[in-house]
């Protein structure tokens, strides 16, 4: 909540996915870490689309959803990474041939960061789904976090700048 108004799902869970996932991808797919980061608000773009009378933070926004979610999306990525690996190493996003134990890292540990930096920001998270308290709920960080996720966009691009101008 920022001067009453709440964002349910935003671009700044780009900036740590990009970030992190650039600095990462000898151990990770930097993309699917990427798009791990921002999956996870698909959740409440469907509940305000379709008008649905659930929290915007449902299901995926638990931690059990989240590593479901992750995994999902990781044997996703892998089972088409022939499809788009040339691609990705001409964004300069892919870093050689990496396991399937590489996407499941940078799918799980994409979701769970996406979700634990919402913890703080929203009273409507279940982390512990089916319980319904948020232990982690505290509106007070919400300038940091922001500001932390402000902060990894301009280290990611930079970085990403930094891996172009390498070619």
């Amino acid at each position: 909540m920022i001067s009453g108004l709440v964002l349910p799902f935003t671009p700044f869970h780009l900036g740590p996915g990009l970030a992190f996932g650039l600095a990462l991808r000898r151990r990770l797919h930097a993309p699917t870490f990427i798009i791990a980061n921002l999956i996870v608000d698909v959740e409440p773009f469907i509940i305000l689309l379709l008008k649905l009378r659930l929290p915007l933070h449902w299901v995926l926004h638990s931690l059990l959803g989240a590593l479901s979610l992750g995994i999902l999306l990781a044997f996703t990525m892998y089972s088409l990474r022939k499809y788009f690996t040339d691609f990705f190493r001409v964004l300069r996003l892919e870093y050689s041939d990496l396991s399937l134990k590489n996407y499941v890292l940078a799918g799980t540990t994409g979701t769970l960061f996406h979700v634990i930096l919402d913890y703080p920001l929203y009273s409507d998270i279940k982390p512990f789904y089916p319980l319904t308290y948020n232990p982690l709920y505290n509106p007070n960080l919400t300038i940091q976090i922001y500001m932390f996720c402000s902060i990894m966009f301009i280290l990611g691009l930079i970085e990403y700048m930094i891996l172009l101008l390498k070619r």
